[in-house]
């Protein structure tokens, strides 16, 4: 049985890598996060299976149209050297872009994402047709924050919305009326944590490549010291968004919670956002970028914590 299993996943692995599907199982946090603070409580066992699945299927379908929209640009940039593999950035650790390195078809891709996000539908439908339009309005600013990779740096705004959007379906997934004000919040949030951890670290990780191909990116726009101060600023305002949430949700927190929120912050966001800062490096920002990935893991681990004390 090991042999046969090894083959299919030799056989899956350009599509999985082609969804970043490591670093998408590790997104899934943020939803699962969001619905947990919302509801103060698990949802019902169907809603959690569903909305597990719909995640996945969500996460799998947007990232892979990622690679879709950008396949040219990508095949440029393999061709030029671009797109080094480290073995250090978490979205490569399978394999960057597997369609610009030809080991994955466009159409084979295009079915990939076609059908994980046929799933998304039906699942976003079961559980709230309200998460139906969170995920196509997700599908389609990822395709337009792709096609401004060489027109403007503020792309990145649409990839702070888009990061939020899973959370907020989430949200409506399991509370069909909430809160105004946590929905900014933790709209607020993600997307400050999006932007000062993920995608300004990512695009300081390809600088060289991206000058050498006219993009437009906030590193090359405002240059490495700004861009480390605007990264800064961006962490240092999800930390009180952050410390925010907890304080809406119906279930409450203590002292020593906050106290490790804190911590969490600082160790995973702005200490290595201050290293960055100081030291301007590729290897900084790609510490950053990887760090802040498992965060909203770290406070659902945190959250799930609390949930098992009630």
């Amino acid at each position: 049985m090991r042999v046969p299993s090894i083959a299919l996943f030799q056989r899956l692995k350009p599509f999985l890598a082609l969804s970043r599907t490591p670093h998408g199982l590790i997104d899934m946090a943020a939803p699962a996060l969001a619905a947990l603070l919302c509801l103060g409580h698990m949802p019902p066992m169907a809603v959690v299976i569903v909305g597990l699945v719909t995640a996945f299927a969500g996460y799998t379908s947007v990232y892979a149209v990622n690679d879709l929209v950008d396949l040219r640009t990508d095949r440029r940039k393999m061709r030029t050297g671009g797109y080094s593999e480290d073995g250090h950035d978490l979205d490569g650790v399978m394999m960057r872009h597997p369609m610009a390195r030809g080991v994955l078809s466009f159409g084979a891709g295009l079915t990939w994402a076609v059908a994980w996000g046929a799933v998304a539908v039906a699942g976003a439908y079961w559980l709230n047709p309200v998460c139906l339009y969170f995920f196509v309005a997700g599908c389609l600013l990822e395709a337009l924050y792709c096609t401004l990779w060489r027109i403007t740096p503020w792309r990145t705004v649409i990839n702070g919305i888009v990061k939020t959007l899973g959370a907020l379906a989430a949200i409506y997934a399991v509370v069909p009326n909430p809160s105004p004000s946590f929905v900014a919040v933790v709209f607020g949030w993600l997307f400050f944590w999006e932007i000062g951890g993920q995608n300004i670290p990512n695009d300081w990780t390809d600088v060289v490549e991206d000058r050498r191909f006219g993009a437009r990116t906030i590193p090359l726009k405002l240059g490495l010291e700004r861009a480390a101060v605007l990264t800064l600023a961006c962490l240092t305002v999800a930390l009180f968004l952050n410390v925010a949430l907890l304080g809406l949700s119906p279930l409450r927190f203590g002292a020593p919670y906050l106290l490790i929120t804190v911590a969490i912050n600082l160790f995973l966001l702005l200490l290595p956002s201050l290293a960055l800062a100081e030291h301007h490096r590729r290897q900084d920002a790609m510490a950053l970028f990887n760090k802040a990935s498992y965060y909203p893991l770290a406070i659902l681990a945190l959250v799930l914590t609390r949930l098992l004390q009630t």
